[in-house]
């Protein structure tokens, strides 16, 4: 059980994220969903490359029948942190752009607004 503890945590962010994207009409609060959404695909990334009493693989003096963690997925989710700092950075350039234009921040209003 404790074993499956980051996967089932995963879950449970992916659910809550989903919810607040499909949910919540405020464009901020979505925005928000996709950097919870960002943050289950990161914690499954490093939860898939973890090996019990595993060691880095930086050290070059490990022994040969040591585990060593997956370096991979490190690698993934750090270039995943990069590029979803930079698009949540975009979306949030966009989104007061559009308060700008349209006065709000409610994807219904601006639905309305259209015109």
């Amino acid at each position: 059980m404790i074993a499956n503890l980051p996967f089932i945590a995963v879950a449970l962010l992916i659910g809550i994220a989903f919810a607040m994207i499909l949910l919540k009409r405020n464009m901020i609060k979505m925005i928000m969903g996709l950097g919870i959404l960002e943050g289950a695909v990161n914690l499954f990334l490093v939860s898939l490359g973890y090996r019990e009493d595993g060691i880095a693989p930086i050290f070059t003096g490990a022994p040969a029948d040591a585990a060593m963690v997956m370096p991979t997925v490190q690698a993934l989710t750090l270039t995943n942190i990069v590029i979803g700092v930079a698009t949540t950075a975009l979306m949030l350039v966009f989104v007061m752009l559009i308060y700008k234009k349209y006065g709000t921040v409610n994807a219904n209003e601006m639905r309305r607004l259209k015109e």
